[in-house]
This record gives structure tokens, C-alpha cells and sequence, in this order.
């Protein structure tokens, strides 16, 4: 016989919008570094690092007004004593 299952633990309160805004800021500031080597990467063959780094960046943007929506309902949806 199996032993009695748990409960689960309450989730974790995290600052998605914080880790989100620093990868899209570090996508951010790779392609500004990547479009200032722009020649030295076409020369090698890896000028498609450029597009790489800009599509980090607008992904980041879409998941930035992603959970910033999610939090904007998350604290709409808690009890009024909870805001606090």
C-alpha cells in the first residue's frame, strides 16, 4: 500500500517581469555589440547572429507584456487584505 500523498506547497511568489525584462535588456545589448561587428560577422559567415539577437529581443518584448498582463490579473483576482 502506498503512503498517503502529501499536500502540495504553496506556489512560489517571483518577479517574473524583473527575470524577463533582464534576458530581453541582455538580447538588448548583444545586438547592439552584434551590429557594431556587423562586417567582421559577414565576413565569416555569421551575419545571421544579428537576426538571432533581434528576434531574442522582440520575443523578450512579447513575454514582457505577457506577464506583465499575468501579474496585472493575478492582483486584480487577490482578496483587498492581500494588496498590501
Amino acid at each position: 500500500m502506498a503512503a498517503p500523498r502529501r499536500p502540495d506547497p504553496e506556489p512560489l511568489r517571483t518577479d517574473d517581469v524583473r527575470a524577463v525584462t533582464i534576458g530581453t535588456v541582455g538580447w538588448a545589448v548583444l545586438l547592439v555589440v552584434l551590429l557594431i561587428l556587423g562586417d567582421r560577422l559577414d565576413e565569416q559567415g555569421r551575419g545571421s547572429w544579428v537576426w538571432v539577437a533581434a528576434a531574442g529581443v522582440f520575443l523578450g518584448l512579447v513575454g514582457l507584456r505577457t506577464v506583465r498582463r499575468r501579474r496585472a490579473a493575478q492582483r486584480r483576482d487577490e482578496p483587498p487584505a492581500a494588496n498590501r
